[in-house]
């Protein structure tokens, strides 16, 4: 992956939402935008981050940092995930389920984005909940959060 200056970068970006957001002042309005944006490795590593910026460029640059700073593991089986989890996020509710080898990533666009960012190439995801894109995206990384957090917990009991 390079960046368009030529450099090798270590985490591929890409921009969910982006917002623009305005604010009645007495002075008049304040224009200002909001972008969430999903970083990942695509080797097991994804973040996300929600900022909110002046002008689309710096809300962008830094809901990448935001993304970089709140990353997480995702343990992969093959190109699949471990187990099927339901998780809740506010309004949203999703399932996540692993799917075999070669059928490809089957969910919506904001938890495709995530699941690719995040390395995995064969999942089955349905939205249950909201169409809100935000609390889709939330939900889909506390989902891969909680089956890390539970592969880890069986690694404890194996290994201690």
């Amino acid at each position: 992956m390079e960046d368009r200056f030529g450099q090798i970068k270590e985490f591929e970006e890409t921009v969910v939402e982006i917002k623009r957001i305005s604010k009645k002042t007495k002075g008049g309005n304040t224009i200002r935008f909001s972008a969430l944006v999903v970083v990942g490795n695509r080797k097991g590593k994804v973040g996300i981050g929600l900022a909110k910026a002046s002008d689309v460029a710096s809300a962008i640059r830094k809901a990448i940092e935001a993304g970089k700073r709140k990353m997480i593991t995702v343990p992969l089986r093959g190109t699949t995930i471990p187990f099927s989890t339901i998780e809740k996020f506010s309004a949203a509710k999703i399932l996540l389920k692993p799917a075999p080898p070669g059928s490809g990533i089957i969910a919506g666009g904001p938890m495709r984005i995530v699941l690719e960012a995040a390395g995995i190439r064969d999942a089955v995801g349905k939205f249950l909940g909201t169409t809100n894109k935000t609390s889709n995206v939330y939900a889909t990384l506390k989902a891969l959060e909680k089956i890390s957090n539970i592969g880890y917990k069986k690694d404890i009991k194996k290994n201690g």
